[in-house]
């Protein structure tokens, strides 16, 4: 197994609880190189943090990867998922859903409760510590996935319902996928949906927000109009988002994860 180990949380950075994994991972493999996707996922968005890992896992080496936001506190089961050259371990909430998908698909999954893997004593509010870290540390110096517990058929495993793209008369619907930091708002329509209808950079989209519907600049980057305007963009994932120019798109349109939006071609001027 590779000694490459990622970490994916909704930890945040102000306290201790990184660094204590990080912690226990070289503890048990001092050669492992630890790779942080991100420690700021907003508390128990389990979409967002599938959409993080699932983005990020074509740029990521083959080895272990932690994904831990759970919003019921470490009530679920926790899962290792072999897929392609990567192994995710996690709750079974569908946060290594997407990310396995991309990966390929699932070729196995075991539920972790060899004891044995484990840091102890458990707690049972920090399963990244006491669970997650010490099995990714152990299949990284040579322990056996198999030794972990039991397999779980595949079709047991949790999943997420994958984001909805639809193209049909003239119009392309999604939702929202995430929203990030900056508030540019990402929608589950890729550039080609857009393209298949016409729309190129330099073009103009009605986004239709409910009953509301606006005009957006599409353009290649949100920098191409002024500040403090509306753009919509392909972004580096090759999925549309709306973003505003120092600003904030998902408060200018009040869109959380999982509104629904319909884009189409501006009518010709001509």
């Amino acid at each position: 197994m590779t000694s490459v180990i990622t970490l994916l949380t909704d930890y945040g950075l102000e306290d201790g609880y990184v660094a204590a994994c990080h912690g226990v991972i070289v503890g048990i493999s001092p050669e492992s190189r630890i790779i942080d996707v991100s420690h700021l996922v907003p508390s128990g968005d389990v979409r967002r943090a599938a959409a993080i890992l699932a983005q990020t896992i074509a740029y990521l080496p083959a080895g272990v990867h932690i994904a831990v936001v759970d919003p019921g506190g470490g009530s679920r089961r926790a899962v290792a998922v072999e897929a392609g050259d990567h192994v995710f371990l996690g709750p079974d909430n569908g946060v290594l859903s997407w990310a396995v998908h991309a990966s390929g698909g699932a070729k196995a999954a075991y539920e972790l409760v060899n004891e044995d893997f484990f840091r102890r004593p458990v707690s049972p509010t920090f399963h990244g510590r006491d669970v997650f870290a010490p099995v990714a540390a152990h299949l990284a110096v040579g322990r056996s996935l198999a030794e972990v517990g039991p397999e779980i058929p595949l079709e047991r495993l949790v999943s997420l319902p994958a984001p909805t793209s639809l193209v049909r008369e003239g119009v392309v619907e999604g939702e929202v996928l995430s929203v990030d930091r900056h508030g540019n708002t990402q929608l589950s329509v890729g550039a080609g949906d857009l393209f298949t209808l016409g729309v190129r950079p330099g073009s103009t989209l009605v986004v239709w927000l409910g009953r509301r519907q606006i005009a957006v600049p599409f353009r290649e980057t949100f920098a191409a109009v002024p500040p403090g305007e509306l753009v919509a963009f392909a972004d580096s994932a090759g999925l549309v988002a709306l973003a505003v120019n120092s600003g904030d798109a998902s408060q200018r349109l009040g869109l959380p994860p999982g509104a629904h939006v319909r884009l189409s071609p501006a009518p010709s001027s001509g």
